[in-house]
C-alpha cells in the first residue's frame, strides 16, 4: 500500500505559516510540489475507485486545476487578512459540476488538525428549506442519518424556522443552518500506508448523511 503523505507535508505547511509571503513560497515551490501538491493529486486519482464503490455520483478529479484539490492561494479580495497562501491542504469529492457546498466528502490536512467531513456548510436559504422539508417528510430516514451529526452550529436558530411546527420531533435539527459530520485523523494516520483505506472507511461511515442531504437537494447518491 502506498504512502501518499509524509511528515514533510506538515513541516512545509508549518514553515509556510511562519513565512506566508510570495517570495518565500516561490523560493520553496519545489517543496510544495514534492510534498504537498503532487502527493495530493496522486491520492485523489487513486481514491476514484474506492469513492465509486461508495457513490458512483461523486467525483475524485485529479486535474491540477479546477479539480478536487483546492488552490493553495487565498482569495484576499474582500478580506482584511492579506496573507496570500492557505496553510492547510483541502480536497473535495462532490457531485460533478457542483461546488464544495454540495453534500459530498471533504478532506482537510494540517498539523494537529486533520479531518474528513460531509454535509452542508452555509447552504443558501432555498437549499436549506429543501433539507428542512425533507426532514419533515421523511422522518424515519432522517432518524437514522442524524445520529452521525456532530458539527457545532454557532448560527443555530433560537426559534422554529418559519412555517415549521414548534412541537416537531426534530425541532432542534430544523433550527440548524449547517448540517454535517466530521471525523478527526492523527498526523500519524495520514502518513500511514493505510490512510487510503482509513479515509474510504470514514467516508462510508459518513455516507448516510451525504445520501440524505443529496436526495434532499435533488442529487443522486
Amino acid at each position: 500500500m502506498p504512502i501518499y503523505f509524509t511528515a514533510e507535508l506538515f513541516q512545509f505547511l508549518a514553515r509556510l505559516r511562519r513565512n506566508n509571503n510570495r517570495e518565500w513560497f516561490l523560493a520553496h515551490k519545489d517543496e510544495y510540489e514534492g510534498y504537498v501538491r503532487q502527493p495530493a493529486l496522486r491520492f485523489i486519482g487513486d481514491f476514484a475507485a474506492p469513492l465509486y464503490e461508495i457513490s458512483p455520483y461523486l467525483v475524485a478529479d485529479p486535474r491540477p486545476s479546477r479539480g478536487s484539490l483546492f488552490r493553495i492561494y487565498r482569495d484576499t479580495r474582500f478580506s482584511p487578512d492579506k496573507r496570500p497562501y492557505k496553510t492547510h491542504v483541502a480536497m473535495r469529492f462532490s457531485h460533478r459540476g457542483k461546488d464544495v457546498h454540495s453534500p459530498g466528502f471533504y478532506l482537510h490536512l494540517e498539523a494537529g488538525g486533520c479531518f474528513a467531513a460531509s454535509g452542508l456548510w452555509h447552504p443558501e436559504p432555498p437549499t436549506l428549506l429543501r433539507v428542512r422539508n425533507a426532514i419533515v417528510s421523511r422522518p424515519e430516514e432522517w432518524r437514522a442519518s442524524r445520529k452521525l451529526l456532530n458539527w457545532e452550529d454557532a448560527g443555530k436558530l433560537r426559534r422554529p424556522p418559519r412555517g415549521f411546527p414548534a412541537d416537531h420531533e426534530f425541532l432542534e435539527d430544523l433550527k440548524l443552518r449547517d448540517l454535517g459530520t466530521a471525523v478527526d485523523f492523527t498526523d500519524q494516520q495520514v502518513c500511514s500506508p493505510r490512510f487510503m483505506s482509513i479515509f474510504a472507511a470514514t467516508c462510508r461511515k459518513m455516507s448516510p448523511v451525504a445520501s440524505f442531504l443529496s436526495s434532499a437537494v435533488g442529487l443522486k447518491f
